[in-house]
């Protein structure tokens, strides 16, 4: 639960205190002269003419009015006076009973209320604006205030270890830094010192931040949590009091953990140019950092700060040196194992069929990170709802999966005859061409009903366990695969459309790293040519090309390998279609009519796919070379 805030009450009394002096400077101002005896202002010269005809029997003479009434008693009047030394004497020799009007008695009260109220309501309605433009942070009074948000949760709330799945490792690192939380007598005894800041690195999506509130949870120490960028503002200095305010705030709290999500969001290194001068409010918030943790260590303010983020390659080498974040945890997507204890995790919250395979399911979202599967689920619990199901079934998550990868279905997308002919063989293209290389992801479905934003068809690649490495061949198949459609569409048709281009941008960008960064090439040999993930920054502040600066005969050897492995893949493709030309018409055939093809069908009729010209040379030199090494 956050904690509430102490000062919130003091915040009311003073808004109370505004409005009680306004209410006083209002009420001394209008209300005297809105209930005081109503007076009629006439000329200074009517007066005089009126004192003179013996009309009036009684004057009171202030600083700024003359009130006077007639003989009768018929009313009061009131002029402006004249400066006139003998209205004295004429008064005098009229017989008019004059006096002079006292002044008022809360002169110097009104006068101070009129000097000191006005500028505190403008200072007042001032706070009230910025504190809501700046949501809530307490106005112009705390603007270097931090804006860290503090929990401390209870038994049944709070977030442990058991919440987190699929990282494994990465809880193992992080049990030391809960133990030494709740016992830290035991490590300063024996002269250990834990590490003051651990830096938790992953993709996004990966749970990080739910990592650094299980240790808090299973520590039982308070968390602050704050964003990177929320130390930023346009007035430098703002950031780096802040910085100060969040860990005065901490010590008060000791023991306890600081997480800061999206560090690289103020910890970028200075030296890549991102900051100009001594006095960017980025550079004076990262130095207050650094010093902060400098001046915090062991003992009774115990204070661990996790901080995550996705760009590690873009921090300062000042924040990861030992005795600040000098640990690092690597929160990666999870393995299968993982990625079915993820799903059990989030299945709880929703009602399952028995026919359920949550394995299954693992085994068809490689890559996907821990977000990425709680929103499958989430999706395949709104699609069973949709169609009123009283449980969740396998065919939602199936369906889910399709969203996540493909986005929506757009069968209000009609396409004509002709369109939805060339959309069917250059899907078709793709699976047979799949089907037939090395290492290739089994393909599970082919559909023409288009869906996301701009695809009019699909092929669905599903891989049967996970994979961290490709060699050369298995590079070049996804290639080929890649141009599949294309090369149909050639077969068939003996021309293209536009439909390749998304194919042709990954085919080429897919050949380019073999060549630049994996070394894949006997021209160029094992150099790397890519220099994309270095920090890196031209003169003028702009990012250079990807590539890294070669000589001009080397960006053409360059150019020419990447045209020469992507060719060479598309007459793969091409010799493997026209070698399977029959069973590119079935399947197209059955796709045009079902507009979906997937399952047991499919890769019954996949099956039958026979290698190129060019696969079978391939074959027959590599059995030659084997029956030669046998013999040798």
């Amino acid at each position: 639960m956050p904690i509430k805030d102490k000062k919130s009450s003091n915040k009311k009394t003073t808004n109370w205190v505004f409005l009680i002096l306004s209410a006083v400077l209002l009420i001394s101002t209008f209300i005297p002269q809105s209930f005081g005896q109503t007076q009629e202002k006439v000329p200074y010269s009517t007066f005089i003419t009126q004192v003179k005809e013996h009309q009036v029997a009684s004057a009171s003479v202030g600083e700024k009015t003359i009130s006077y009434q007639l003989e009768d008693g018929s009313a009061v009047y009131a002029t402006n006076p004249v400066f006139d030394l003998n209205l004295p004497t004429v008064l005098q020799e009229n017989g008019v009973e004059f006096s002079a009007t006292p002044p008022a008695a809360n002169q110097w009260f009104t006068s101070l209320l009129g000097w000191v109220i006005p500028p505190l309501i403008f200072v007042g309605i001032w706070s009230i604006f910025l504190r809501r433009s700046q949501g809530g942070q307490g106005g112009v009074f705390s603007i270097g205030k931090s804006k860290a948000k503090i929990y401390v949760e209870d038994e049944d709330t709070k977030t442990t270890f058991t919440d987190v799945a699929g990282v494994d490792e990465a809880k193992t690192e992080l049990v030391e830094i809960v133990d030494f939380l709740k016992n830290s007598k035991r490590f300063t005894d024996l002269g250990a010192r834990i590490p003051k800041g651990v830096l938790l690195v992953g993709p996004p999506g990966t749970g990080k931040t739910l990592l650094a509130k299980a240790v808090a949870g299973e520590a039982g120490v308070p968390f602050f949590s704050i964003s990177g960028s929320e130390f930023i503002e346009m007035f430098v200095g703002v950031g780096s009091s802040r910085v100060r305010d969040l860990f005065e705030q901490a010590k008060k709290q000791a023991p306890c953990i600081v997480f800061i999500d999206e560090l690289d969001a103020i910890g970028k290194s200075r030296a890549s140019g991102g900051f100009y001068g001594g006095n960017d409010e980025r550079e004076q918030t990262l130095n207050q950092l650094l010093a902060e943790m400098d001046g915090f260590g062991a003992g009774e303010n115990t204070i661990i700060v996790l901080a995550a983020t996705n760009r590690p390659e873009t921090l300062d080498p000042a924040l990861l040196r030992p005795g600040r974040f000098d640990r690092q945890v690597l929160v990666d997507r999870p393995d299968l194992k993982g990625r079915k204890a993820i799903l059990e995790i989030h299945a709880t919250e929703v009602k399952l069929s028995d026919e359920v395979d949550l394995g299954a399911i693992a085994t068809r979202t490689p890559g996907f990170a821990g977000a990425d599967l709680a929103n499958l689920v989430n999706e395949a619990a709104l699609l069973a709802a949709r169609n009123r199901r009283e449980a969740v079934i396998q065919a939602d998550f199936a369906e889910a999966i399709e969203r996540v990868i493909a986005g929506l279905e757009k069968r209000s997308r009609v396409l004509n005859d002709k369109e939805k002919e060339i959309v069917a063989y250059h899907e078709v293209g793709h699976a047979l061409v799949g089907a037939a290389m090395p290492g290739s992801d089994q393909v599970e479905k082919i559909s023409i009903v288009p869906r996301g934003m701009a695809a009019l068809g699909y092929t669905l690649q599903l891989p049967t366990e996970d994979r961290f490495l490709r060699d050369e061949a298995e590079l070049k198949g996804q290639i080929a695969t890649m141009l599949g459609g294309r090369s149909a569409e050639e077969v068939v048709f003996g021309s293209i459309t536009t439909g390749a281009a998304n194919d042709l941008q990954r085919a080429t960008d897919v050949a380019e790293q073999m060549v630049t960064s994996y070394g894949m090439s006997e021209v160029l040999g094992p150099l790397a040519y890519d220099r994309s993930k270095q920090n890196t920054f031209l003169d003028n502040g702009t990012m250079p090309n990807a590539r890294r600066l070669v000589s001009d005969e080397t960006a053409k050897a360059i150019d020419e390998e990447v045209k020469s492995i992507v060719e060479s893949a598309h007459q793969r493709a091409l010799s493997i279609l026209k070698n399977n030309r029959e069973l590119l018409e079935k399947i197209s055939k059955l796709l045009l009519a079902e507009e979906v093809i997937e399952g047991d069908n499919l890769r019954t009729m996949l099956a039958a796919v026979k290698l190129g010209d060019a696969e079978q040379d391939t074959d027959t030199k590599a059995n030659t070379r084997e029956q030669h090494m046998v013999e040798v």
